[in-house]
């Protein structure tokens, strides 16, 4: 088995939801483990001095991705919603993402939640949609919302995205291959394919 990718991202992304729908289909082919990897957006682009996604505070670069997303959703057979609330919080579900990250049901968690907000238009931050997600998967909702909500976790979501900012990372998807980045959904197949 080659290396594992790394998958960095953040369930508010909409070049996130490309690559989270794709990666581990991707990565079996190419021989690779897909290790999850969670994080805010935000507070990175906090840091760049940007107070809400480029896509909303740049005129000109939102109208294209939102002509952009349909042509992508497209060409890799994935449907497609633009939502009606963009930038979504994400907290919640990346919260129970990074407590599952090693779990064996932590894929299908990342593209249901994905595919509820880019392609069924429903709040991801909802505790009740969160829930139907982790029932439907046969999970004890209860359980892990509770643990993703706790104190530890909470903390460990902000030093994987203190992590991410102290790995370069400004955007996602991002991806590591030992420590070679790729970012954006298009440079996926280059991540893979690192020998």
């Amino acid at each position: 088995m080659s290396a594992p990718i790394e998958i960095w991202f953040d369930f508010a992304s909409n070049y996130s939801y490309l690559s989270v729908m794709r990666i581990e289909d991707a990565a079996r082919q190419a021989g690779r483990q897909v290790q999850w990897r969670p994080f805010l957006l935000g507070p990175i682009f906090q840091a760049q001095g940007w107070n809400n996604s480029p896509f909303v505070l740049q005129k000109a670069k939102g109208a294209y991705v939102w002509q952009d997303m349909p042509r992508q959703c497209h060409k890799h057979g994935l449907r497609w919603r633009q939502p009606s609330v963009f930038p979504r919080s994400s907290i919640l579900a990346a919260r129970v993402a990074l407590h599952g990250a090693g779990q064996p049901w932590i894929g299908a968690f990342c593209r249901e939640v994905m595919t509820l907000n880019f392609a069924e238009d429903r709040d991801i931050a909802d505790v009740q949609v969160i829930t139907e997600v982790l029932r439907g998967l046969g999970l004890d909702a209860a359980t892990l919302i509770a643990a993703a909500q706790s104190e530890q976790n909470k903390q460990a979501l902000r030093a994987q995205t203190e992590q991410a900012m102290a790995r370069g990372v400004f955007g996602a998807p991002t991806f590591f291959v030992g420590d070679e980045m790729f970012w954006g959904d298009d440079r996926l197949a280059d991540a893979l394919a690192v020998s």
